[in-house]
């Protein structure tokens, strides 16, 4: 339990795939190119997938609790067996969470984001099948209650991205997380409009993470005009240009109980995104050949429709009385380098001071519960 008074349910939190999550699960003709572990000149360990330039350092996609110092010098002898073990044993998970006042966690992949850029779909799929398979057998290894999956679909099509939301339904997954571009035209296309059908029938939400979008890769968002850390500043893009699709497409109008997670993407920025889409839609619609179709303004689809989860972003809780409150969900990202874990406690009572002890509990806890359905009697207090 955290200092609060009650256990916090982190909204976006990673695995680290083990070197046989695809080699063991992946569809056998994809199996000499299945994503695996190799080690590089330095000994360190990096996940390598075939038909895409970058590889993955693992030793800095999972390095919570290390310092910036720490962080900046792990650049040689970083193997896989020396990170955090909960990444991919879910038997010592709960230790970990424990240790920063966490009861439960809604799971993400670390490679999987980085497949989501993959140019081939029917490999991009097969992978995020074998990984689906392997992640079933990971949360079953956690007591009941403390990790919830969201399966994976590379959208190669409506008709496969319908199967696979219904399999993860039927894995006992929550949700179902997207990649940021699908294969065929664009999500605001009606084409798509029997998967937005399928997702709201079966009450699985769409999760859309950071870095999963074409041209929103680590590599490339780094790729900024001079020091890197402008191009860090350009993460959130992606995820707030699928919103503008589904907003300004009129998509929440034609499926009003469709859910959407934008995760990763911070929310200190929400309420000056509203504005900023309500005056375009108001003031220049016409013109720029958008139209002025919708039922309500821009602002209310993102009020009713959309999640955001966010770590550190104290401008959140600053701002959580200008937008809609019971849409904004904390996680820790343990255990990616951006985790607040071990320091979660602390952080939060910090950053949330000036918020009521109600509004406290709805985005640490109850908040997610609601969005994804929550069987609130089989997570801890």
């Amino acid at each position: 339990m955290s200092s609060l008074g009650f256990g916090f349910i982190s909204a976006d939190s990673h695995i680290v795939e083990p070197a046989n999550c695809y080699t063991d699960f992946i569809d056998p003709k994809f199996k000499d190119r299945a994503p695996t572990i190799e080690r590089d000149a330095a000994g360190n360990d990096i996940y390598v997938i075939p038909g895409m330039d970058s590889t993955i350092p693992l030793g800095l996609v999972a390095a919570a609790g290390l310092t910036p110092e720490d962080l900046a010098a792990r650049r040689e002898g970083s193997t896989f067996e020396s990170l955090h073990r909960s990444g991919w044993d879910a038997s010592c998970r709960v230790a970990d969470q424990d240790r920063d006042g966490v009861v439960s966690e809604i799971i993400y992949p670390s490679v999987g984001m980085a497949l989501c850029n993959h140019p081939d779909f029917a490999y991009k799929t097969a992978c995020m099948h074998a990984y689906n398979e392997w992640l079933q057998s990971y949360i079953a290894d956690a007591p009941e209650g403390r990790l919830f999956g969201l399966g994976q679909t590379a959208c190669e099509s409506v008709e496969q991205s319908i199967k696979d939301i219904q399999d993860a339904k039927k894995k006992g997954f929550v949700g179902i997380m997207m990649p940021g571009n699908p294969q065929h035209e664009d999500y605001d296309h009606p084409m798509y409009d029997d998967l937005w059908a399928c997702a709201a029938e079966l009450e699985m939400p769409l999760s859309f993470h950071i870095l999963t979008s074409k041209g929103g890769s680590v590599d490339e968002v780094l790729m900024a005009r001079g020091n890197k850390i402008n191009g860090f500043l350009n993460i959130i893009r992606g995820v707030q240009d699928v919103m503008g699709l589904f907003v300004l497409g009129g998509i929440f109008d034609r499926h009003p109980k469709l859910k959407f997670i934008a995760a990763e993407a911070d929310a200190g920025w929400l309420p000056h995104y509203a504005y900023r889409m309500d005056h375009a839609y108001e003031r220049h619609g016409l013109w720029l050949g958008g139209g002025k179709d919708l039922e309500k303004m821009p602002s209310d689809y993102l009020n009713d429709h959309v999640w955001l989860t966010f770590q550190d972003d104290w401008v959140a809780f600053k701002v959580a009385n200008i937008m809609n409150p019971k849409k904004l969900v904390w996680a820790n990202d343990f255990p990616h380098s951006d985790a607040t874990w071990p320091w979660s406690q602390e952080l939060v009572e910090k950053h949330s001071s000036g918020l009521t002890d109600e509004h406290r509990r709805w985005i640490m806890r109850d908040n997610i519960i609601e969005c994804y359905n929550l069987p609130v009697d089989k997570i801890p207090a």
